[in-house]
């Protein structure tokens, strides 16, 4: 078992080296720098709270979705950083790229990509054309997470389960249990 888990550890950083070194340009450092807060907890609050009040009164149950989906994402992150103490790639790889003020605290999984999943999940199964754009936007930040080196690769890949499926569990709860009372 341990000669698994040494091979999928090498291959998991040979794929985080590619995104953090091979693909790494100053030029794309600003764009990452900004993007990454995306899936920030102003950004994704901020969000879900706008859409729950802009969206139009046949829509506002999409916009509890988000808050809920949300919400719910956050209870099994704080948990699995709490069960699985992984450090930060930039702290373990020599020669990460890093951003300014990286975070400290434990990396699996990522926080900022399951925030996002959990809010454009939703919005991607209401509407699937504007959805390519969100899924879009939602893949560059899981790809900040690691071109910052803050995240491998099966951390951002967690944090995308954890999202999309906090948004199916979401709209369940919606559905069964807040739209019937609406």
């Amino acid at each position: 078992m341990a000669k698994v888990m040494n091979w999928l550890y090498e291959k998991e950083c040979t794929f985080f080296r590619l995104i953090n070194g091979r693909m790494h340009r100053s030029s794309m450092d600003r764009f990452f720098h900004v993007w990454t807060h995306l899936g920030g907890a102003t950004a994704t609050t901020s969000t879900a709270v706008l859409l729950l009040i802009l969206l139009p009164a046949h829509l506002k149950s999409w916009g509890i979705v988000c808050i809920v989906s949300l919400t719910i994402s956050h209870i099994p992150v704080a948990i699995s950083k709490k069960m699985y103490p992984r450090k930060r790639p930039y702290l373990r790889l020599p020669d990460t790229n890093i951003g300014d003020n990286p975070l400290k605290d434990h990396s699996f999984p990522s926080g900022h990509t399951t925030a996002i999943f959990s809010i454009v999940t939703p919005l991607i199964i209401l509407n699937p054309f504007i959805g390519m754009f969100l899924l879009f936007s939602a893949l560059l930040v899981a790809i900040s997470r690691m071109y910052l080196g803050l995240h491998y690769p099966s951390d951002v890949l967690a944090g995308m389960i954890l999202g999309i499926s906090s948004s199916f569990f979401s709209l369940f709860l919606v559905n069964a249990f807040i739209i019937p009372y609406l």
